[in-house]
Protein backbone atom coordinates (compact mmCIF):
# COMPACT_ATOMS: atom_id res chain seq x y z
CA UNK A 1 0.00 0.00 0.00
CA UNK A 2 1.52 3.04 -0.86
CA UNK A 3 0.97 6.47 0.95
CA UNK A 4 0.16 9.57 -1.14
CA UNK A 5 2.85 11.24 -1.96
CA UNK A 6 3.54 14.58 -0.68
CA UNK A 7 3.29 16.54 -3.97
CA UNK A 8 -0.75 14.89 -4.00
CA UNK A 9 -2.66 17.70 -2.43
CA UNK A 10 -4.97 16.56 0.05
CA UNK A 11 -8.90 15.29 -1.31
CA UNK A 12 -11.49 16.67 1.12
CA UNK A 13 -14.99 15.56 0.86
CA UNK A 14 -16.42 19.23 -0.39
CA UNK A 15 -13.97 18.31 -3.29
CA UNK A 16 -16.15 14.86 -3.85
CA UNK A 17 -19.52 17.15 -4.12
CA UNK A 18 -20.94 17.04 -0.38
CA UNK A 19 -20.65 20.40 1.49
CA UNK A 20 -22.56 19.84 5.03
CA UNK A 21 -22.45 24.07 4.99
CA UNK A 22 -24.93 24.06 2.49
CA UNK A 23 -26.63 20.81 3.23
CA UNK A 24 -27.23 21.32 7.11
CA UNK A 25 -28.90 24.53 6.98
CA UNK A 26 -32.02 23.10 4.61
CA UNK A 27 -32.11 20.39 7.17
CA UNK A 28 -32.51 22.88 10.02
CA UNK A 29 -35.03 24.42 8.25
CA UNK A 30 -37.26 22.07 7.14
CA UNK A 31 -36.95 20.73 10.81
CA UNK A 32 -38.87 24.10 11.76
CA UNK A 33 -41.56 23.60 9.11
CA UNK A 34 -42.40 19.65 10.04
CA UNK A 35 -42.40 20.88 13.96
CA UNK A 36 -45.43 22.95 12.93
CA UNK A 37 -47.24 20.34 11.53
CA UNK A 38 -47.17 18.32 15.12
CA UNK A 39 -50.63 19.84 15.90
CA UNK A 40 -52.35 17.88 13.50
CA UNK A 41 -51.28 14.56 15.54
CA UNK A 42 -54.03 15.60 18.29
CA UNK A 43 -57.02 15.41 15.94
CA UNK A 44 -56.31 11.67 16.41
CA UNK A 45 -55.24 11.44 20.05
CA UNK A 46 -51.58 11.49 19.87
CA UNK A 47 -48.65 13.59 20.37
CA UNK A 48 -45.21 13.97 19.30
CA UNK A 49 -42.36 13.80 21.80
CA UNK A 50 -40.72 17.34 20.77
CA UNK A 51 -37.22 16.06 22.05
CA UNK A 52 -36.92 13.58 18.61
CA UNK A 53 -36.99 16.41 16.40
CA UNK A 54 -33.51 16.93 15.28
CA UNK A 55 -32.69 13.34 16.54
CA UNK A 56 -32.08 10.14 14.34
CA UNK A 57 -35.87 9.12 14.00
CA UNK A 58 -39.11 11.01 15.18
CA UNK A 59 -40.91 9.62 18.39
CA UNK A 60 -44.97 9.61 18.41
CA UNK A 61 -46.85 8.91 21.91
CA UNK A 62 -49.50 6.92 20.97
CA UNK A 63 -50.44 6.02 24.58
CA UNK A 64 -49.22 2.72 25.91
CA UNK A 65 -46.40 2.75 23.98
CA UNK A 66 -43.93 5.20 21.60
CA UNK A 67 -44.26 5.29 17.51
CA UNK A 68 -40.40 5.86 15.95
CA UNK A 69 -40.28 6.35 12.28
CA UNK A 70 -37.35 6.81 9.80
CA UNK A 71 -36.64 6.70 5.96
CA UNK A 72 -33.28 6.66 4.96
CA UNK A 73 -31.15 5.94 1.73
CA UNK A 74 -28.33 4.58 0.53
CA UNK A 75 -26.60 7.06 -1.40
CA UNK A 76 -23.99 6.59 -4.23
CA UNK A 77 -22.53 2.70 -2.90
CA UNK A 78 -24.24 1.07 -5.55
CA UNK A 79 -22.22 3.14 -8.04
CA UNK A 80 -19.24 0.90 -6.31
CA UNK A 81 -20.82 -2.07 -7.01
CA UNK A 82 -21.95 -1.62 -10.39
CA UNK A 83 -18.64 -0.95 -11.49
CA UNK A 84 -17.16 -3.96 -9.41
CA UNK A 85 -19.94 -6.24 -10.80
CA UNK A 86 -18.46 -4.91 -14.49
CA UNK A 87 -14.69 -5.59 -13.69
CA UNK A 88 -15.48 -9.15 -11.81
CA UNK A 89 -18.64 -10.61 -12.59
CA UNK A 90 -19.62 -10.92 -9.07
CA UNK A 91 -22.71 -9.17 -7.55
CA UNK A 92 -22.51 -7.19 -4.78
CA UNK A 93 -26.24 -6.43 -4.50
CA UNK A 94 -26.84 -8.69 -1.38
CA UNK A 95 -24.44 -6.26 0.25
CA UNK A 96 -25.84 -3.41 -0.55
CA UNK A 97 -29.61 -4.70 0.25
CA UNK A 98 -28.41 -4.89 4.06
CA UNK A 99 -26.27 -1.39 3.63
CA UNK A 100 -29.65 0.39 2.29
CA UNK A 101 -31.41 -1.62 5.78
CA UNK A 102 -28.70 -0.72 7.80
CA UNK A 103 -29.15 3.31 7.17
CA UNK A 104 -32.62 2.91 8.45
CA UNK A 105 -32.57 0.61 11.10
CA UNK A 106 -29.37 1.94 12.47
CA UNK A 107 -30.69 5.10 12.57
CA UNK A 108 -34.38 3.94 14.53
CA UNK A 109 -33.06 2.09 17.34
CA UNK A 110 -30.86 5.07 18.66
CA UNK A 111 -34.39 5.93 19.93
CA UNK A 112 -34.57 3.01 21.96
CA UNK A 113 -37.32 1.41 19.28
CA UNK A 114 -37.29 -2.00 18.42
CA UNK A 115 -37.38 -2.55 14.55
CA UNK A 116 -40.88 -3.75 13.27
CA UNK A 117 -41.34 -3.24 9.88
CA UNK A 118 -38.96 -2.03 6.94
CA UNK A 119 -40.59 -0.65 3.50
CA UNK A 120 -37.99 -0.96 0.42
CA UNK A 121 -37.87 2.07 -2.41
CA UNK A 122 -36.33 0.70 -5.38
CA UNK A 123 -35.79 3.67 -8.16
CA UNK A 124 -34.50 2.37 -11.32
CA UNK A 125 -33.36 4.15 -14.42
CA UNK A 126 -34.87 2.18 -16.61
CA UNK A 127 -37.07 -1.35 -16.44
CA UNK A 128 -34.52 -3.22 -17.63
CA UNK A 129 -32.54 -2.61 -14.92
CA UNK A 130 -34.34 -5.54 -13.22
CA UNK A 131 -33.74 -7.66 -16.40
CA UNK A 132 -30.39 -8.69 -15.18
CA UNK A 133 -31.91 -12.20 -13.12
CA UNK A 134 -28.33 -12.44 -11.18
CA UNK A 135 -28.15 -8.73 -9.54
CA UNK A 136 -31.94 -8.16 -8.85
CA UNK A 137 -32.08 -12.00 -7.46
CA UNK A 138 -28.79 -10.90 -5.11
CA UNK A 139 -31.25 -7.49 -4.26
CA UNK A 140 -34.15 -9.33 -2.93
CA UNK A 141 -32.23 -11.98 -0.97
CA UNK A 142 -29.98 -9.86 0.56
CA UNK A 143 -33.16 -7.53 1.99
CA UNK A 144 -34.74 -10.46 3.37
CA UNK A 145 -31.64 -11.63 4.78
CA UNK A 146 -30.98 -8.54 6.80
CA UNK A 147 -34.67 -8.56 7.70
CA UNK A 148 -34.03 -11.28 9.21
CA UNK A 149 -31.12 -10.57 11.41
CA UNK A 150 -33.08 -7.56 12.64
CA UNK A 151 -36.09 -9.68 13.14
CA UNK A 152 -38.40 -6.75 10.82
CA UNK A 153 -41.15 -8.01 8.39
CA UNK A 154 -40.85 -6.43 4.69
CA UNK A 155 -43.63 -4.91 4.78
CA UNK A 156 -43.88 -3.93 0.81
CA UNK A 157 -42.29 -1.18 -1.31
CA UNK A 158 -41.76 0.69 -4.89
CA UNK A 159 -39.89 -0.34 -7.71
CA UNK A 160 -40.48 2.48 -10.21
CA UNK A 161 -38.77 3.06 -13.42
CA UNK A 162 -37.71 6.71 -13.38
CA UNK A 163 -36.12 7.11 -16.85
CA UNK A 164 -34.73 11.00 -17.12
CA UNK A 165 -34.85 11.11 -13.18
CA UNK A 166 -32.09 8.05 -12.76
CA UNK A 167 -29.84 7.80 -14.64
CA UNK A 168 -30.22 4.95 -17.08
CA UNK A 169 -28.30 1.59 -15.34
CA UNK A 170 -28.52 3.03 -12.12
CA UNK A 171 -30.75 2.68 -9.33
CA UNK A 172 -31.52 4.78 -6.38
CA UNK A 173 -32.11 2.46 -2.85
CA UNK A 174 -33.67 3.50 0.17
CA UNK A 175 -35.76 1.76 3.05
CA UNK A 176 -38.51 3.22 5.73
CA UNK A 177 -38.57 1.71 9.37
CA UNK A 178 -41.16 1.61 11.79
CA UNK A 179 -40.57 0.64 15.45
CA UNK A 180 -42.22 0.36 18.75
CA UNK A 181 -40.57 2.01 21.66
CA UNK A 182 -42.16 -0.60 24.28
CA UNK A 183 -42.55 -0.38 27.16
CA UNK A 184 -42.29 3.46 27.49
CA UNK A 185 -38.74 3.30 29.81
CA UNK A 186 -36.64 2.19 26.62
CA UNK A 187 -36.84 5.77 25.08
CA UNK A 188 -33.61 6.73 24.51
CA UNK A 189 -33.24 10.83 23.30
CA UNK A 190 -30.36 12.03 26.10
CA UNK A 191 -32.72 13.21 29.22
CA UNK A 192 -30.50 10.72 31.00
CA UNK A 193 -27.56 11.65 29.92
CA UNK A 194 -25.19 12.72 32.80
CA UNK A 195 -22.08 13.09 34.25
CA UNK A 196 -19.96 9.80 34.51
CA UNK A 197 -21.86 7.70 31.80
CA UNK A 198 -19.18 5.92 29.64
CA UNK A 199 -19.03 5.80 26.07
CA UNK A 200 -18.95 2.68 24.63
CA UNK A 201 -18.33 2.74 20.55
CA UNK A 202 -19.27 -0.39 18.66
CA UNK A 203 -16.94 -1.65 15.59
CA UNK A 204 -17.37 -0.91 11.73
CA UNK A 205 -17.19 -3.28 9.11
CA UNK A 206 -15.48 -0.55 7.04
CA UNK A 207 -16.56 2.36 5.49
CA UNK A 208 -20.33 1.48 6.01
CA UNK A 209 -22.35 3.45 3.71
CA UNK A 210 -20.70 7.15 4.39
CA UNK A 211 -18.46 8.56 2.83
CA UNK A 212 -18.68 6.93 -0.67
CA UNK A 213 -18.40 10.06 -2.60
CA UNK A 214 -15.22 11.23 -1.36
CA UNK A 215 -14.06 6.95 -1.90
CA UNK A 216 -15.35 6.91 -5.49
CA UNK A 217 -13.41 10.24 -6.17
CA UNK A 218 -10.19 8.72 -4.78
CA UNK A 219 -10.55 5.69 -7.64
CA UNK A 220 -9.09 8.74 -10.23
CA UNK A 221 -5.97 8.36 -8.17
CA UNK A 222 -5.44 4.78 -8.35
CA UNK A 223 -3.37 3.51 -11.46
CA UNK A 224 -5.38 -0.14 -10.82
CA UNK A 225 -8.42 1.36 -9.70
CA UNK A 226 -11.03 -0.59 -7.49
CA UNK A 227 -8.36 -3.39 -8.37
CA UNK A 228 -5.91 -1.71 -6.42
CA UNK A 229 -4.96 -4.05 -3.55
CA UNK A 230 -4.65 -2.96 0.17
CA UNK A 231 -3.53 -4.49 3.51
CA UNK A 232 -5.97 -7.63 4.59
CA UNK A 233 -5.67 -9.59 1.42
CA UNK A 234 -8.83 -7.34 -0.82
CA UNK A 235 -9.08 -5.39 -3.25
CA UNK A 236 -9.89 -1.54 -2.93
CA UNK A 237 -13.26 -2.11 -4.49
CA UNK A 238 -13.97 -5.34 -2.75
CA UNK A 239 -13.10 -3.83 0.96
CA UNK A 240 -15.66 -0.79 0.25
CA UNK A 241 -18.14 -3.29 -0.26
CA UNK A 242 -18.13 -4.97 2.80
CA UNK A 243 -21.97 -4.51 4.52
CA UNK A 244 -22.37 -1.79 7.13
CA UNK A 245 -23.09 -3.68 10.59
CA UNK A 246 -26.85 -3.99 11.46
CA UNK A 247 -26.56 -2.59 15.42
CA UNK A 248 -29.86 -3.62 15.95
CA UNK A 249 -29.22 -7.21 18.09
CA UNK A 250 -27.55 -5.42 20.17
CA UNK A 251 -29.84 -2.80 21.33
CA UNK A 252 -32.46 -5.93 21.77
CA UNK A 253 -29.59 -7.87 23.66
CA UNK A 254 -29.25 -4.67 26.10
CA UNK A 255 -32.68 -4.32 26.49
CA UNK A 256 -33.85 -7.92 27.39
CA UNK A 257 -30.57 -7.71 29.85
CA UNK A 258 -32.06 -4.52 31.20
CA UNK A 259 -29.54 -1.93 29.84
CA UNK A 260 -30.78 1.43 28.78
CA UNK A 261 -28.57 3.22 27.04
CA UNK A 262 -29.03 7.30 27.78
CA UNK A 263 -28.26 8.03 24.24
CA UNK A 264 -26.97 6.50 20.96
CA UNK A 265 -25.31 7.73 18.30
CA UNK A 266 -25.42 6.23 14.69
CA UNK A 267 -21.75 7.49 13.16
CA UNK A 268 -22.53 7.94 9.66
CA UNK A 269 -22.39 11.39 8.21
CA UNK A 270 -19.83 13.64 10.29
CA UNK A 271 -17.81 11.49 11.09
CA UNK A 272 -16.97 11.52 14.90
CA UNK A 273 -18.79 14.59 15.41
CA UNK A 274 -22.02 12.80 15.78
CA UNK A 275 -20.67 12.35 19.33
CA UNK A 276 -21.93 15.77 19.90
CA UNK A 277 -25.38 15.36 18.82
CA UNK A 278 -26.79 15.32 22.01
CA UNK A 279 -28.32 19.23 22.95
CA UNK A 280 -27.13 19.32 26.34
CA UNK A 281 -23.63 20.89 27.09
CA UNK A 282 -21.33 18.35 28.09
CA UNK A 283 -17.43 17.43 27.34
CA UNK A 284 -17.17 13.68 25.74
CA UNK A 285 -13.54 12.70 26.51
CA UNK A 286 -12.36 9.79 24.38
CA UNK A 287 -9.36 8.22 25.78
CA UNK A 288 -9.03 4.82 23.29
CA UNK A 289 -9.64 4.58 19.90
CA UNK A 290 -10.55 1.23 18.03
CA UNK A 291 -8.34 -0.41 15.34
CA UNK A 292 -8.97 1.91 12.23
CA UNK A 293 -10.30 -0.69 9.10
CA UNK A 294 -7.84 -0.94 6.54
CA UNK A 295 -9.77 0.65 3.84
CA UNK A 296 -10.54 3.72 5.72
CA UNK A 297 -6.80 3.82 6.91
CA UNK A 298 -6.14 3.14 2.79
CA UNK A 299 -8.50 6.08 2.19
CA UNK A 300 -7.13 8.86 4.70
CA UNK A 301 -3.22 7.96 3.65
CA UNK A 302 -4.17 8.18 -0.38
CA UNK A 303 -6.50 11.13 -0.12
CA UNK A 304 -3.68 12.94 2.10
CA UNK A 305 -6.34 13.50 5.61
CA UNK A 306 -4.84 14.64 8.91
CA UNK A 307 -6.75 12.89 11.37
CA UNK A 308 -8.91 15.68 11.79
CA UNK A 309 -10.32 15.71 8.39
CA UNK A 310 -10.39 12.10 8.58
CA UNK A 311 -12.51 11.34 12.27
CA UNK A 312 -14.68 14.10 11.13
CA UNK A 313 -15.67 12.87 7.62
CA UNK A 314 -15.78 8.52 8.09
CA UNK A 315 -16.35 6.20 11.04
CA UNK A 316 -12.88 4.89 11.42
CA UNK A 317 -13.66 2.00 12.57
CA UNK A 318 -16.57 2.98 15.37
CA UNK A 319 -20.05 2.74 13.86
CA UNK A 320 -22.21 3.34 16.75
CA UNK A 321 -21.74 4.85 20.02
CA UNK A 322 -23.66 3.98 23.37
CA UNK A 323 -23.90 5.98 26.41
CA UNK A 324 -24.28 3.81 29.47
CA UNK A 325 -24.33 3.91 33.19
CA UNK A 326 -20.71 3.43 34.14
CA UNK A 327 -21.76 0.17 35.84
CA UNK A 328 -23.37 -1.04 32.62
CA UNK A 329 -20.49 -0.10 30.61
CA UNK A 330 -18.42 -3.61 30.76
CA UNK A 331 -21.36 -5.71 30.55
CA UNK A 332 -21.98 -3.73 27.41
CA UNK A 333 -19.56 -4.82 26.03
CA UNK A 334 -19.80 -8.03 26.86
CA UNK A 335 -22.98 -8.39 25.09
CA UNK A 336 -22.03 -6.58 21.65
CA UNK A 337 -18.95 -9.45 21.80
CA UNK A 338 -20.94 -12.25 22.56
CA UNK A 339 -22.88 -11.44 19.02
CA UNK A 340 -19.76 -10.99 17.14
CA UNK A 341 -19.69 -7.06 17.24
CA UNK A 342 -15.87 -5.70 18.45
CA UNK A 343 -16.87 -3.02 21.61
CA UNK A 344 -14.79 -1.18 23.81
CA UNK A 345 -15.39 1.58 26.90
CA UNK A 346 -13.71 4.57 24.47
CA UNK A 347 -14.52 7.48 27.00
CA UNK A 348 -16.40 9.38 29.11
CA UNK A 349 -19.39 12.26 29.93
CA UNK A 350 -18.06 15.15 31.70
CA UNK A 351 -18.84 18.69 33.04
CA UNK A 352 -17.58 21.38 30.97
CA UNK A 353 -18.49 23.28 27.67
CA UNK A 354 -19.78 21.33 24.60
CA UNK A 355 -17.15 19.66 23.03
CA UNK A 356 -15.32 16.16 22.05
CA UNK A 357 -12.12 15.39 22.97
CA UNK A 358 -10.12 12.27 20.95
CA UNK A 359 -6.99 12.06 23.17
CA UNK A 360 -4.73 10.03 21.35
CA UNK A 361 -5.47 11.92 18.17
CA UNK A 362 -5.17 15.42 19.88
CA UNK A 363 -8.58 16.35 18.25
CA UNK A 364 -11.24 18.86 19.60
CA UNK A 365 -14.44 19.99 18.20
CA UNK A 366 -16.51 22.44 19.49
CA UNK A 367 -20.18 23.08 19.81
CA UNK A 368 -20.02 24.41 16.95
CA UNK A 369 -18.64 21.44 14.89
CA UNK A 370 -21.83 19.80 14.44
CA UNK A 371 -25.11 21.69 13.72
CA UNK A 372 -27.99 19.25 12.72
CA UNK A 373 -30.48 21.96 15.01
Amino acid sequence: MTAATPSTPPLTYEQAGVVYDLIDPLKVAAQRAAAATAPHLAAHGFSEVPASRGESAYVVDVGPFYLASIVECLGSKALVADEMQRLTGRSFYAGIAQDTIAMAVNDLITVGATPLVVQAYWAAGGSDWFGDAQRAQALVAGWKAACDTCGVAWGGGETPALAGIVEAGRIDLAASCTGLVNPKSRLTLGDKLAVGDQIVLLAASGIHANGLSLARKLVERLPQGYLTPIDGGQTYGEALLAPTVLYSPVTEALAKAGIVPHYAANITGHGWRKLLRHPGTFTYRIHAVPPVPPVLRFIQQQAGQDDAEAYGTLNMGAGFALHVAAEDAERTVQIARGLGIGAWVAGAVEAGPKQLLIEPLGIRWEADALQLR
